[in-house]
């Protein structure tokens, strides 16, 4: 009974083995017959550019390289539109890859034909272009995006504005224009990667600054503290207060994220407060001593603003961030002039036919004296004593054409027409209306004991107001 089993068993054993070598052979077999199927093929899932190339020929696997991406379409859209459809050979893409997939299929082993049917393998040829036709194609497409922005709502990043009194920050707003570089540079990426479509509309221009900005929310905090600075000018006595609106029309920003002054708003303001205050155009107000405020038309103790250096100094005092009361640069023929008279000068009133002279306020001399008669007035206007001279004759030409010569003792011209202060000892008295009829050829005629007093105490330069 035993001996039955055993050569039961052993039977069995023998079918098995004699079994699993002929299953071994016929996968063996098989195996064999696929890896020379595979030696001239590439082996199962090769993918070359994403195309399933496996168990193709060299010339089988070109042919489809070329149909499925060569020679396949390429789409531009344009928002809902295609904008322009190609092949890639359109654009002198290399349509005879045999030399890459040469390459290919010598770095395969035939008999690994079973590895790669489980894991694949991925290949990648290189996109050549003719890059001439590329560039005129991207050219080509950034003049349509810029046409089609025109009517399009443009991105616009967020600002910095004036609103009522103070600087605020505008928020982004996101619009529906393209971003044409980003575009131009996104096609050149799509066709060297092997892809088959752009969609414009992926590229929209997007604000490069938002309300979230620190420098931004930095620049304005900086422009609110310069517009709100206490800037006065003192010019002739007044003071002139620069409005922070005035101000702010002048804040501007650069890419280094500074503030700066728009000159030519600076420039602006600083010309109109020359034209409303410069002396050499413009009358005069005077507090006189007997007609209360009085205009004196404009004459050589004049000035005029010294705009470039003003511009300059104006713009840097701003910037400089704090509160300030300046006085312009002033330019003028008059030596160390002031943009008002001050409290040292002489007053000749031609209505009350009488002259002062005041000294840091203090009056110091009066008199009356004789001006000029209807025919030769004494021109009014704001002058100065232009020089001082004794024991000259002045010398002129009297209604009729005859000419005179009258010596003076004391002499200071005060204007570039031959008026001046001087005595006359010719005149019996002064005051009054004597002018009207013995009146002067238009100088300041003075009582010679007075103006004995009065020539001492004037300096070269003392400003003379003649009303």
């Amino acid at each position: 009974m035993r001996g039955i089993r055993e050569d039961f068993f052993q039977e069995k054993t023998k079918k098995i083995i004699i079994i699993s070598l002929v299953v071994l052979l016929v996968v063996v077999s098989f195996y064999s017959f696929k890896s020379v199927h595979y030696a001239d093929r590439l082996l199962p899932k090769t993918k070359v550019n994403s195309i399933n190339v496996g168990g193709l020929t060299l010339e089988q696997a070109n042919k489809k390289i070329n149909a499925e991406l060569t020679e396949a379409p390429f789409e531009i859209h344009l928002g809902s539109t295609i904008w322009k459809q190609f092949k890639r050979s359109e654009l002198g893409w290399q349509t005879d890859h045999l030399e890459e997939l040469s390459k290919i299929k010598q770095n395969q082993k035939p008999f690994a034909w079973g590895i790669t049917s489980l894991f694949g393998s991925q290949y990648d040829l290189p996109n050549i272009y003719d890059q001439s036709k590329v560039d005129q194609l991207i050219d080509s497409l950034g003049t349509v995006l810029l046409q089609t922005n025109a009517a399009r709502v443009p991105t616009k990043n967020a600002t910095i504005e004036w609103q009522e009194d103070h600087f605020v920050i505008v928020p982004e707003k996101q619009g529906d224009t393209f971003d044409v570089e980003a575009v131009k540079t996104a096609l050149k990426k799509y066709l060297e990667n092997g892809e088959d479509s752009l969609d414009t509309e992926d590229y929209y221009a997007q604000p490069v600054l938002t309300k979230e900005d620190s420098t931004l929310k930095k620049l304005k905090a900086k422009m609110n503290q310069l517009a709100k600075l206490k800037a006065v000018y003192t010019i002739g006595g007044k003071q002139l207060t620069i409005p922070s609106q005035e101000i702010s029309s002048w804040l501007t920003t650069n890419e280094k994220a500074e503030v700066l002054l728009k000159q030519d708003q600076v420039t602006a303001f600083v010309t109109k407060l020359n034209e409303e205050n410069n002396t050499k155009e413009n009358p005069t107000a005077f507090n006189s001593t007997l007609r209360g405020t009085v205009s004196v038309p404009a004459g050589l103790y004049n000035w005029t603003i010294d705009i470039p250096s003003e511009v300059k100094e104006l713009s840097a005092q701003v910037l400089k961030g704090e509160n300030f009361n300046r006085v312009p640069k002033v330019v003028s023929d008059v030596e160390n002039i002031q943009t008002s008279i001050g409290n040292t000068y002489v007053e000749v009133d031609l209505q009350n036919q009488h002259m002062w002279y005041y000294k840091e306020g203090k009056l110091q001399f009066e008199t009356d004296i004789v001006s000029g008669k209807p025919s030769t007035p004494t021109p009014p206007g704001l002058n100065y004593v232009r020089s001082k001279s004794m024991d000259q004759v002045l010398r002129g030409l009297n209604d009729d054409g005859s000419k005179y010569a009258s010596p003076v003792r004391y002499w200071m011209p005060i204007d570039d027409t031959g008026v001046g202060i001087h005595d006359s000892d010719w005149q019996y008295a002064y005051g009054g209306d004597l002018w009207l009829y013995r009146g002067s050829h238009g100088c300041i005629n003075t009582p010679p004991a007075k103006m004995a007093e009065l020539y001492p105490m004037l300096d070269e330069g003392t400003p003379v107001l003649v009303f």
